[in-house]
């Protein structure tokens, strides 16, 4: 697969290391430079040093060819709008989107936007503990 991610935090240097190693090409972009040596020197990416909103930029990472973008930016507005442009503008097949904040990840479910929100995910897993630990005394 042609994989675009955008974002090289932790998650995203995570999940292009993770990619790679299979054997997907991927495409890094990130506005930070710096963030790129968290891909250590194993990762077979091409990596993009640019705003992943920019029209240039996701050209240059190859858009109109990907089979898939991942928005994994620190910026829950900058992941909605990359995951928009790639859904709506390049009809990119599969488009997921990191949202921190869990009104905007029902704002885009109703836009049928896919989300990954770690907040909710994390309370569903303090919550399914929590619940499983208390079954258990």
């Amino acid at each position: 697969m042609y994989i675009i991610i955008a974002g090289c935090g932790k998650v995203g240097a995570a999940l292009v290391n993770r990619l790679s190693e299979e054997g997907n090409d991927v495409v890094v972009i990130d506005r930070d430079i710096n963030n790129f040596s968290r891909l250590g020197s194993g990762s077979n990416c091409m990596t993009i040093t640019g705003i992943p909103i920019d029209e240039d930029v996701l050209k240059q990472a190859g858009i109109e060819k990907a089979d898939a973008l991942a928005a994994v930016t620190n910026d829950d507005n900058t992941n909605i709008m990359v995951a928009q442009i790639a859904q709506q503008l390049y009809q990119i097949p599969l488009v997921i989107a990191q949202v921190d904040d869990s009104e905007k990840q029902r704002a885009m479910t109703a836009m049928k936007l896919r989300t990954v929100c770690s907040a909710t995910l994390t309370v569903e897993s303090f919550f399914t503990a929590l619940k499983k630990g208390e079954a258990d005394k």
